[in-house]
């Protein structure tokens, strides 16, 4: 074998395992960027996890627009972990928190095991349920802050990770003044959930996100306005917590209310 026909193998086998180590890496950085999304999300594979849908008020058996675009973004996170997605209207789920994984959609009124979640694990969140028209109607108190409602122009959404002990699985909330907000929390959660769990570590958390004129942009348009994972883990007083459904400002509506408070 002379140098010339030397050099050519030596160099295709040096291309050969210049791209299998390549390879490999790619491959154990993909595995490993997989198992910290299933860890966060807490569907290991082949798993099962819940996703927990409102009914439209009035109409038995149908889920808003923007709540049916929310459970498809989910569904296709839980898909790409490599888990199963099992779909249950809110008055139907029986199942203990932390037995699976749990992505639970819509506001208090609309999903009755929101509203469990909320008071339970999230006690220093109210919002307000009043069925009476008005500018408070469907507005988060979190600690001493009020956030109203402007339909079409700014609307807000909790978007929650609840660990329930430290062998349970988490439980997501994303607990919208309207469909659209919904929805803008599973995109905003699907675009972002490495870099949520880089900053939290698999621990709970709770953020508050504001859509960004909906009416243009819809439920693309989303901005962090903070973090209230301390205030809301911390019970709000029972005298404040009486008086926030009776107490209303005496302002004019910011605009005109939803169909149906979620």
């Amino acid at each position: 074998m002379n140098d010339d026909i030397r050099n050519i193998v030596l160099g295709l086998v040096a291309a050969g395992l210049s791209a299998l180590i390549g390879w490999l890496a790619r491959t154990y950085r993909w595995r490993r960027s997989l198992r910290r999304t299933q860890d966060f999300f807490g569907l290991p594979p082949s798993s099962d996890a819940l996703l927990v849908v409102n009914r439209e008020a009035g109409r038995d058996g149908s889920v808003k627009r923007g709540d049916v675009f929310a459970l498809l973004e989910l569904a296709a996170l839980i898909k790409d972990c490599g888990a199963r997605a099992q779909v249950i209207w809110h008055d139907e789920a029986r199942q203990g928190v932390g037995e699976q994984a749990e992505f639970c959609v819509g506001g208090p009124v609309s999903n009755q095991r929101m509203g469990a979640h909320r008071r339970s694990l999230r006690p220093g969140v109210a919002m307000d349920t009043s069925a009476e028209p008005g500018p408070d109607r469907g507005a988060f108190r979190i600690g001493t802050e009020v956030y109203r409602a402007e339909y079409g122009t700014a609307e807000y959404v909790l978007l929650a990770r609840l660990t329930p002990g430290e062998e349970g699985r988490p439980v997501f909330l994303l607990c919208g003044q309207l469909a659209t907000a919904n929805q803008a929390a599973a995109r905003y959660l699907a675009r972002n959930h490495r870099r949520l769990a880089r900053a939290h570590r698999k621990g709970a958390f709770c953020l508050l996100l504001k859509v960004v004129d909906s009416a243009a942009y819809g439920p693309d348009v989303v901005e962090v306005v903070a973090d209230v994972t301390e205030t809301a883990r911390t019970p709000r007083p029972a005298v404040e917590a009486g008086a926030a459904g009776a107490a209303r400002p005496a302002c004019p509506p910011p605009g005109p209310p939803p169909p149906g408070l979620r």
